[in-house]
């Protein structure tokens, strides 16, 4: 055979299976897109302001286009495509619950949240189709947050991290005592310290708005109970991060007061509402953890692993009740090899 021949002959394509890790971020993509296609739906049907209105437009259709695509993915794979949430199935025709500016919030949070999650998601990704799909995602979730940060920048609604004077030297930390101080005066808070407080209460201050509609509008007291001690929960949490900065006469995040309206008329599913507060237990476990590896005060530390803690029970106690109505979504997950040994 000659080197033409060879090179005319036909190449075999290799078929590359999704890795359990690119079949995790596509799963859980597939619920947040379809969650928010139901939420973002819902805030559409009643946004009075433009700009918001074009980035809401913006975040609904690209979740649209991804829940194609990532149908896709699972229908080559031949993987069930999950349930995940339907509108008309999962929303209902009601009055406005949010305000303009609450929805404006929420979809800067969408972004952030967006680019936590893609970033991740590529990170794990080896099949080239899958980590061109995180790619594309991730620049979408960059826009949301840069068109939504400058309109609340544009309406003066934007809340900015505490300032502090610029350093003007280098310096390094020369005693234990930087990290070790259990008692008496405590060294003041770094940069880094003072950027977690700054996110943390403002993740709080975004749930406590969302679990206040919440608790108006569930269907049954049981789920609105459970709303209600998430409020309160985020409401303690806001207090305690808000404190922490103000003993050192660092001025707090100001107070995000758009509270929401008097309806008491569901525009969501129990199930999506329990879902959407499950995925910010998780969001905020890990930025707890990820502020606690990051603090090297003590105090902080111990507050961290404490809050922490209550978030732990709070999100047991919500996924007992996801499956108890039957409403928990499973992930795929490995074959069991004991029970398959088992005759």
């Amino acid at each position: 055979m000659t080197p033409t021949q060879l090179q005319a002959s036909p190449q075999t394509e290799h078929k590359i299976e999704l890795t359990s890790a690119e079949i995790a971020s596509l799963w859980t993509s597939y619920l947040s897109d379809t969650l928010a296609v139901c939420t973002i739906g819902i805030y559409l049907q009643h946004v009075e302001d433009q700009e918001t209105k074009s980035i809401l437009e913006f975040a609904y259709q690209q979740s649209k286009a991804h829940i194609q695509k990532l149908q896709a993915f699972f229908t080559k794979g031949n993987i069930p495509i999950p349930d995940g949430f339907q509108e008309g199935i999962d929303t209902y025709p009601a009055p406005r619950l949010y305000t303009d500016d609450f929805y404006l919030f929420y979809i800067e949070n969408i972004g952030k949240v967006g680019m936590r999650q893609y970033t991740t998601a590529l990170s794990n990704s080896a099949r080239p189709d899958v980590s061109q799909y995180f790619t594309d995602c991730l620049n979408e979730s960059v826009q949301i947050f840069n068109r939504s940060t400058e309109a609340l920048l544009a309406k003066g609604t934007f809340i900015r991290a505490p300032y502090i004077p610029s350093p003007t030297t280098k310096q390094y930390v020369q005693k234990n005592s930087y990290m070790d101080t259990w008692f008496g005066p405590q060294r003041p808070l770094n940069v880094i310290e003072i950027s977690g407080l700054y996110f943390n209460l403002i993740q709080n201050q975004l749930g406590r708005s969302l679990l206040m509609g919440f608790s108006q509008t569930a269907g049954t007291q049981q789920i609105r109970n459970y709303m209600l001690r998430g409020r309160n929960i985020a409401d303690k949490h806001v207090e305690i991060f808000g404190s922490m900065l103000s003993k050192e006469f660092i001025p707090s995040a100001s107070v995000w007061d758009t509270l929401p309206t008097n309806s008491t008329i569901p525009p969501f599913s129990d199930k999506m509402m329990m879902f959407q507060v499950s995925a910010l237990n998780a969001s905020g476990i890990a930025h707890y953890g990820t502020n606690l590896g990051m603090s090297t005060r003590k105090d902080l530390s111990t507050h961290y692993i404490g809050l922490t803690a209550e978030i732990l029970a709070f999100a047991e106690d919500g996924a007992e009740i996801m499956i108890e109505h039957g409403w928990m979504e499973q992930p795929p997950q490995a074959p069991d090899r004991n029970k398959l040994a088992t005759p």
